[in-house]
């Protein structure tokens, strides 16, 4: 049985991860980088290991240092978390080789469902419902067009290999489309190393549902139901509820068992998300598979009662699924909000820097998933989330009306968020009444934001700025305390030195 977890991550998710092994009574243990050294996450642990500077490809993504911290604190297991080495199916076989339980699914699973061409194929094999489009990568810009002309505009045109919204571009028009294709072909190499491109026909007016499954070792699988997740900025998620306004108890029940259906076709083991595209008369079409725990998969846990990583942990210890399908149902409804250290006003510029003041919201049916504390420093090389906020109440009406009153009670100082953008968000009558795409940002623009979006450009520029804005709070903060003298908190330092901390 697993008696210690390595958590492969940081941030909200890796004290999550810690929350249930603590409830369980499993020690866990943290790794962290140079700018990870005051990271709630580390104080968390019952014990933590350095594992390199603060950029990801010098620390959380060496496979080498992670194993070696396995090894030396004597884990069981590892816990990817999401994001990071989570669907990297060479992480997954290296742990099998050294003897370690990779709480997650085989790298088969995790390879055929990460390359978006052979998902597709694997899925209509299952006789899951995919969106008419290629089943072979594309290289050749001029096949790209031919293509697309025979499959009619409009088309999506995305990274074989890709995920999160990198490599991906909407073509409407016959004259964009040698740019679209060069530029998703560009942009899909330098993110994933691989310039592969599918093209796929793009749905009008889309919702985003995605299905949580979970399975085990011994051939059985379940589904905990759908999320929405169809308020998107940049293909980014920004919020997500369960059940979904817009679905059908009937279309529900389709959902799920082709859910279930494309998690066996790849022998899956494990918690994952099936995700769908589905039109407004409820058309639905196989989308992508993450082989991995979801950010937003709180809402299904508050609906549901079940813990998705004690679940987790369970399957990984080879042990049988304690419920079945009719075991489970939807109580109530849940939402949650993701907050990002960045300036809405200032086209969502990064805002890393030192919390001065914070006050989580409490109350009722209120959970929050984060890891800053005043005087905790954010920092610039990391994912701007810094929390994710959920709320739970017996209908959709009720949860709207709490998380708006979580949100004017979630005080932040010293960094702009995302805060006041997602205010507006449940403000907006589209939200309101549920009737929103992907495309729900974009047609609200006027009523969520003062301007409108930048484009890539702006955005990078926004990042440079950022990113010296935050160097010279730095150095202004190091000449502060020079003039001021020395005034050390030890309780703070102790243990953040490299090696080991113990507990």
């Amino acid at each position: 049985m697993i008696k210690k977890i390595l958590v492969a991550n940081r941030g909200e998710i890796a004290i999550r991860v810690m929350r249930s092994c603590r409830e369980a009574g499993i020690k866990s243990v943290a790794v962290y980088s140079e700018a990870d050294r005051d990271s709630m996450h580390v104080r968390y642990a019952d014990e933590a290991y350095y594992i390199g500077p603060a950029p990801s490809n010098q620390s959380y993504l060496v496979i080498d240092n992670i194993i070696k911290a396995a090894k030396d604190s004597g884990a069981d297991a590892i816990h990817p978390g999401y994001g990071f080495l989570s669907e990297n199916a060479e992480f997954s076989d290296r742990c099998k080789k050294e003897g370690i339980i990779f709480i997650g699914p085989s790298s088969y699973a995790i390879n055929t469902m990460g390359d978006k061409i052979t998902a597709r194929k694997t899925m209509q094999a299952a006789n899951v419902p995919v969106v008419p489009g290629t089943t072979e990568p594309i290289q050749d810009i001029k096949e790209a067009v031919e293509i697309i002309k025979k499959i009619g505009l409009p088309v999506m045109i995305k990274a074989s290999a890709g995920g999160g919204g990198k490599g991906m571009r909407l073509v409407r028009e016959e004259k964009d489309i040698i740019s679209s294709v060069s530029a998703a072909k560009s942009e899909a190499k330098a993110a994933f190393g691989d310039d592969a491109v599918y093209i796929e026909k793009f749905i009008e007016s889309p919702h985003h549902i995605e299905f949580q499954i979970l399975c085990d070792k011994h051939g059985n699988c379940v589904h905990l139901f759908e999320r929405e997740c169809s308020v998107q900025r940049r293909h980014q998620k920004v919020v997500e509820e369960t059940p979904s306004p817009i679905m059908t108890q009937e279309v529900r029940d389709e959902m799920g068992k082709h859910a279930v259906a494309a998690a066996k076709a790849v022998n899956y083991e494990g918690a994952g998300t099936i995700e769908f595209i589905v039109d407004d008369n409820l058309n639905y079409y196989f989308l992508e598979m993450n082989t991995r725990l979801q950010v937003e998969h709180p809402i299904t846990e508050a609906v549901t009662g079940v813990d998705l990583v004690v679940e987790q942990i369970r399957v990984a210890n080879g042990e049988k699924l304690s419920f079945r399908q009719e075991d489970l149902s939807q109580k109530g409804h849940a939402i949650e909000v993701r907050v990002y250290a960045e300036d809405p006003e200032n086209n969502f510029m990064p805002s890393p820097g030192q919390i001065k003041y914070l006050h989580e919201p409490l109350g009722p049916g209120i959970r929050h998933d984060g890891y800053i504390y005043p005087g905790y420093k954010i920092p610039m090389e990391y994912d701007p989330m810094i929390s994710k906020m959920i709320v739970w109440a017996n209908d959709r009406e009720g949860a709207i009306k709490r998380m708006k009153r979580a949100l004017e009670d979630y005080i932040l100082t010293g960094v702009k968020t995302s805060i006041p953008f997602l205010k507006k968000v449940m403000d907006a009558p589209d939200f309101a009444n549920g009737k929103y795409t992907t495309q729900f940002i974009e047609k609200n623009m006027d009523i969520l934001m003062p301007d409108n979006e930048p484009d890539q450009e702006e955005t990078d520029i926004a990042v440079i700025t950022a990113f010296i804005d935050f160097l010279n709070k730095e150095e202004n903060a190091k000449n502060e305390i020079r003039t001021a003298g020395s005034s050390k908190n030890y309780w703070k330092e102790f243990g953040r030195r490299k090696g080991v901390l113990r507990l």
